[in-house]
């Protein structure tokens, strides 16, 4: 039963998680989004107190659930390791804990944090490392299952399916750290269970020291042992020694999966059982003692009798076959991205090239750049959310998991604030709508040699007509002469750096006006 129950309530959590990372609707985070914010590390980040006070008691009371039950990476882990006891059983043994390892990853940790080194600690963040899994392998591949579906709804008329741009952001970076994350828990989970979690982890290595402590237990009872090694073969934390009857309890993570592989009802998950007082007849206890050992005699060499090779293996490597699948999904999506280059074949259309920002732009709420710098986990919740497809992740090498924030492909639109909603960390707190459209975040520049009516000669307006808080007015680049070419001047004290005009500039491969991010966002 404890196992089953653990089962349920995990894959809850994971799905619903999951959920939070791959839709694209916005339906999703105003029911699930409370599960981001009870993870461990963003709820530290975020001072949420009551947050973080729950899962230490629950430590406390129960062992490590927090780590088998809420968090989505020590979930994957699990499911990884499943596939990998269907080919092969009974495949876990006891090892001794690797201390030195846990508490070196969970220096390193600390000083990353304490230093502002924003990437170490984003790195290492286990809810964080699933949150960029799910959002540069799983969305992807969801996204492109969804246009598939609506081209099917096209065809019957149906409206149940709507198309959307499959995007893969940041490539280079946040994309390899993912496929090098998969790579490293991929053959560890199908192996040995949970062995990052208990070696690298920083947050399973700060729940090991509350663990050891906990009221409710795995425990043995000596007497019905029998000896049969099942539990310490179906340890996936390889915490239990069926030789000493001994449980490493900070490395335990409640699984129930020994309890439910026991056939003598040896163990048991509760409250420590009172010493009993009754006492036995020397001769009874003797003769019961001996009648003990040679039943156990009989089933040891029973079961040497019966015992038969290992069953074939199975076809193919689920991790491999796993694998294969995401890089396909990645070549496909990036072979969806291609446009045609052409217009109407007259005319060859360039794409719009990012320019290179002074400041980097951080959403609004974020406050400043300091502040993203020393709450923000990394997870890229807030990038797989972004409806306008602003948000993505930052290339500079000390920051680049932190969101930052460009104009190529759409604006920061006035009515959207989702990613304030969404972050559970505190790093963007949330905002509402009539306080975004009077935060400045960054201010529009202009460039003359780059704008069309001094370049072209023609007619542009394009950045003071969208401009959503009236920022840009156009005015003869002549002052003297009325007649010159008519060019944007931009009030910086009203602009909020939204985005909109540098997103609708018609100039390539640089757009003439752009905007500059602020350090410490402002209101106007």
């Amino acid at each position: 039963m404890l196992k089953k129950i653990r089962t349920i309530l995990a894959l809850v959590f994971f799905i619903c998680i999951t959920l939070l990372f791959l839709d694209f609707t916005g339906t999703a985070h105003r029911w699930l989004s409370w599960m981001a914010k009870v993870q461990f590390l963003p709820a530290i980040m975020a001072l949420n107190a009551v947050v973080v006070i729950i899962l230490l008691a629950l430590t406390l009371i129960f062992g490590r659930i927090y780590c088998s039950v809420i968090c989505p990476l020590g979930v994957f882990q699990d499911i990884i390791a499943w596939f990998g006891k269907r080919s092969k059983k009974n495949r876990y043994t006891y090892s001794n804990a690797i201390s030195w390892l846990r508490y070196t990853m969970l220096g390193i940790f600390v000083v990353a944090f304490f230093a502002g080194i924003g990437s170490i600690v984003q790195l290492l963040a286990p809810y964080s490392s699933y949150g960029r899994i799910a959002t540069t392998i799983f969305q992807p591949i969801w996204k492109l299952c969804n246009n598939g579906l609506a081209t099917i709804a096209e065809h019957i008329d149906s409206y149940a399916f709507y198309s959307t741009d499959v995007l893969v952001p940041s490539i280079g970076t946040v994309l390899a750290i993912a496929v090098i994350t998969c790579l490293v828990l991929f053959p560890l989970a199908w192996k040995n269970g949970r062995t990052y979690c208990n070696t690298i982890c920083p947050v399973g290595t700060v729940l090991s020291f509350f663990s050891r402590f906990s009221l409710f237990k795995v425990r043995f009872d000596e007497e019905k042992c029998r000896n049969c090694s099942k539990c310490t073969k179906n340890c996936k934390a390889a915490c239990i020694d069926f030789k000493t009857h001994s449980i490493d309890y900070s490395r335990c993570v409640v699984c129930g999966d020994c309890i439910s592989q026991c056939n003598f009802g040896a163990l048991t998950y509760g409250l420590k059982k009172k010493p009993s007082t009754t006492t036995q007849n020397p001769i009874e206890s003797s003769t019961t003692s001996q009648s003990s050992m040679s039943s156990a005699s009989n089933m040891s060499n029973a079961s040497n009798q019966s015992s038969t090779p290992a069953e074939a293996s199975a076809p193919a490597s689920t991790s491999r076959r796993s694998f294969l699948i995401a890089s396909a999904a990645i070549a496909t999506t990036a072979m969806a991205q291609e446009k045609k280059k052409v217009d109407g074949g007259l005319a060859e259309i360039q794409e719009r090239v990012a320019p290179t920002r002074q400041t980097p732009i951080t959403p609004p709420g974020s406050i400043s750049a300091k502040n993203m710098e020393t709450r923000c986990t990394g997870c890229q919740l807030c990038v797989s959310e972004c409806p306008n497809q602003v948000l993505r992740p930052s290339t500079d090498l000390l920051h680049v998991m932190m969101p930052t924030m460009s104009y190529e492909l759409g604006y920061c639109r006035p009515e959207c604030n989702r990613c304030s909603e969404v972050c559970p960390a505190g790093a963007i707190k949330p905002l509402k709508l009539e306080d975004k459209a009077s935060t400045q975040i960054g201010h529009a520049v202009w460039i003359k040699k780059n704008c069309i009516p001094l370049r072209d000669g023609v007619e542009c307006g394009n950045c003071a007509r969208h401009c959503p808080v009236g920022a840009i007015e156009m005015v003869p680049s002549d002052p003297d002469d009325e007649e010159s070419p008519y060019v944007p001047a931009v009030n910086e004290s009203r602009c909020i750096g939204c985005g909109a005009c540098e997103n609708l500039c018609p100039a390539r491969p640089f757009a003439a006006i752009y905007v500059e991010g602020h350090e410490v966002h402002k209101e106007v």
